[in-house]
């Protein structure tokens, strides 16, 4: 179950820019960060996947931004 709160803001992407919903940051912004690395603790590699796709998706609408950039973007802050 999930401790996220109604009152909180929700962080998902907007696309095709990828900012925050919630915070208008680059997303996934450190509130999300925070929010999937508590959602799958116990699943890290479930985790990387997921992100793995979105950087995918993030690469192709984003193709202005070094690849090397988005990277750590999405998965980089894994380590």
């Amino acid at each position: 179950m999930s401790d996220y709160h109604a009152s909180e803001p929700c962080h998902s992407p907007v696309l095709p820019i990828w900012s925050c919903q919630g915070c208008d940051l680059p997303w996934p912004c450190p509130a999300e960060r925070r929010r999937l690395h508590a959602e799958f603790a116990d699943a890290p590699l479930t985790l990387a996947l997921y992100l793995g796709s979105q950087f995918a998706r993030a690469s192709a609408d984003l193709a202005w931004i070094p690849a090397e950039r988005l990277h750590q973007r999405f998965l980089g802050w894994l380590r």
